[in-house]
């Protein structure tokens, strides 16, 4: 069973239908990744954003519409790759084990 914070993040004062929401939670074997850093990257691998996780490993982009790739970058872990599409009205969630 994973860690992750079951419905997510909370949305409150977030306008959804405004907003492209990539949001998420970093997981480890015994719990959550509360000391990574996520990083946001764009189509062409670009650095865009980045983020530490929450103590309970979650984070959160606001981004544009199109293709994007969550990097997770975690002590004593490889870094991890995610690509996830982004629209505008749209929240996308992802859990990312390491």
């Amino acid at each position: 069973m994973c860690g992750a914070t079951r419905g997510g993040l909370s949305l409150d004062g977030v306008n959804v239908t405004k907003e492209a929401v990539i949001q998420g939670q970093v997981v480890m074997e015994g719990g959550t990744a509360g000391k990574a850093y996520v990083r946001l990257l764009d189509r062409d691998g670009e650095f865009t954003a980045e983020v530490p996780t929450s103590a309970t490993g979650h984070f959160r982009f606001f981004a544009g519409t199109g293709r994007w790739t969550v990097r997770v970058l975690c002590p004593g872990t490889e870094p991890l790759d995610r690509v996830v599409e982004a629209a505008v009205g749209r929240v996308v969630d992802v859990v990312m084990s390491v």
